[in-house]
């Protein structure tokens, strides 16, 4: 036994891969290995012999085994090192560019136009892009017979035949939001309902999905003169202008009275536009003071309470400050257009730190 421990240990410690080491082991080890066959000689032994040499056997096969796996485990970590010194990486170097990603300018002039009215005290309050036609118009003192009504401007859900729940619609705008809020808020309020609403219509000013920022403030005492401050500080936060003149048109909506379609003063030279000066008007949005059957249509008592209200859309007023010809080219997913328009993804909009870097 000596000499066959002397033997494999010998070999074990001069094998230079794992396939040499391999031979050994089924040589020495393996079932018709000689330590093996050694083992079979037991049982023509006395039982004083084999209490002797079975312990002896067993101890030469773990030692033989435990030789094996130290000397592979050996020439594993050689190999690693080898490979190591073979294959390595400059840390140092600079990083292969990727794309950069960019934020939407939608998304960015809805976190600018959130700000801003942050800044005024108003919260954010959404609700359901799909919504009854009760929330969409008839809560908002619109009209059987109004046109906008009408299935060629409106997007009705299918409803299966005997379906007697109330018809559905993708919202025409987010009012719907502020009857919800009026609901479940009550008064005093102050809120801007920003998000996704769809028409039936498309060309170079218009697309079938928009977006719309409204707002609405309810209070005891608020009249025109307190909406006319605050859209006069929207639009010179906005447009990053010191000076705006509002020009204040009557016009009519069903959910207002008075209502007012709002223009700023502003000049086209050389195709850009320049807010806050110039002999031009541009009209950028719809406003009054909330229609008492709406503050009704919300819970809330026309008699103690009023309030005005004002919509515009995100996207027109995107293209206004942003010299963006075409509405379409908003939803058209051309990268060149996004990496052209989009903005950095960790500049974040603030009336302190600048709404647009």
């Amino acid at each position: 036994m000596d000499d066959l421990k002397q033997k494999y240990l010998t070999q074990i410690a001069g094998a230079g891969d794992e396939a040499t080491l391999e031979t050994i082991r089924l040589a020495a080890v393996g079932k018709k290995g000689e330590v093996a066959l050694k083992m079979r000689e037991l049982g023509g032994m006395t039982p004083e012999e084999r209490q002797v040499a079975g312990p002896a056997l067993n101890a030469l096969k773990n030692e033989i085994n435990s030789a094996l796996a130290a000397k592979k485990a050996a020439l594993a970590d050689a190999a690693l090192d080898a490979r190591l010194r073979e294959e390595w990486l400059d840390v140092t170097l600079p990083a292969r560019s990727r794309p950069r990603g960019t934020i939407h300018p939608i998304s960015q002039v809805t976190e600018e136009v959130t700000a801003i009215f942050a800044e005024m005290g108003f919260s954010v309050a959404e609700g359901p892009r799909i919504d009854t036609d009760w929330y969409n118009f008839d809560a908002l003192n619109i009209p059987g017979h109004h046109p906008a009504r009408a299935e060629m401007d409106t997007f009705y859900m299918h409803r299966a035949e005997g379906d007697n729940r109330p018809p559905h619609v993708l919202r025409t705008h987010t009012s719907p939001v502020q009857i919800r809020s009026m609901e479940a808020m009550g008064a005093p309020m102050r809120i801007i309902c920003p998000g996704g609403v769809y028409r039936a219509d498309y060309d170079h000013t218009h697309t079938p999905m928009f977006h719309q920022v409204e707002g609405l403030a309810i209070d005891r005492d608020i009249s025109m003169a307190n909406l006319k401050w605050v859209l006069e500080e929207f639009v010179k936060a906005f447009f990053e202008v010191d000076g705006v003149d509002l020009r204040f048109r009557a016009s009519h909506f069903p959910f207002t009275e008075p209502s007012a379609e709002v223009d700023i003063r502003c000049s086209w030279e050389g195709g850009t536009l320049k807010v806050g000066e110039g002999d031009d008007w541009l009209e950028i949005l719809g406003s009054g003071m909330v229609h008492p059957k709406v503050l009704k249509a919300g819970g809330i008592d026309p008699e103690s309470w009023q309030g005005f209200a004002f919509g515009m859309g995100i996207d027109r007023i995107a293209m206004l400050k942003y010299g963006i010809p075409d509405l379409r080219a908003f939803f058209d997913s051309d990268l060149r257009w996004l990496r052209h328009y989009g903005f950095a993804s960790l500049d974040q909009p603030t009336l302190h730190g600048g709404l647009s870097r």
